[in-house]
């Protein structure tokens, strides 16, 4: 069942919230990576949470999905948020409870509710 819904957000969902994610008001970031076998530029909507020294994110389908693997290779990745551009890389997973926290309610309630219990935080990069 999850494949299913999984699969129905990739080619569904994803083309219709990728028109407002990364928008000022959005709840919707946008995240662009490239693919870690065909160097193609992807970008996949979700949600983020903002944190002292970068980003937080939710694995809603674990961390097995391709574009989680893409950002690991690459080990950086852009993102639009709210409205903002950003660079971020050190991909690295952090503890279910800290990940759902960083979101605040109500969107940790829903995490908890969904039993997502795989995250990650990726800095915002050093400006030089």
């Amino acid at each position: 069942m999850l494949n299913r819904i999984r699969y129905f957000n990739k080619r569904f969902t994803n083309r219709v919230t990728g028109k407002i994610a990364g928008a000022r008001y959005s709840p919707i970031c946008l995240i662009r990576h490239t693919g870690r076998r065909s160097g193609k530029v992807y970008e996949t909507p979700m949600m983020a949470a903002r944190s002292a020294d970068g980003f937080v994110f939710a694995l809603t389908y674990g961390p097995k999905v391709d574009w989680y693997r893409n950002v690991q290779a690459a080990g950086r990745a852009s993102l639009r948020w709210q409205g903002q551009e950003y660079t971020i890389e050190n991909p690295q997973p952090i503890d279910a409870r800290a990940g759902q926290n960083a979101f605040g309610f109500p969107p940790s309630l829903i995490l908890r509710l969904l039993g997502v219990r795989n995250f990650f935080k990726m800095e915002t990069q050093k400006r030089k």
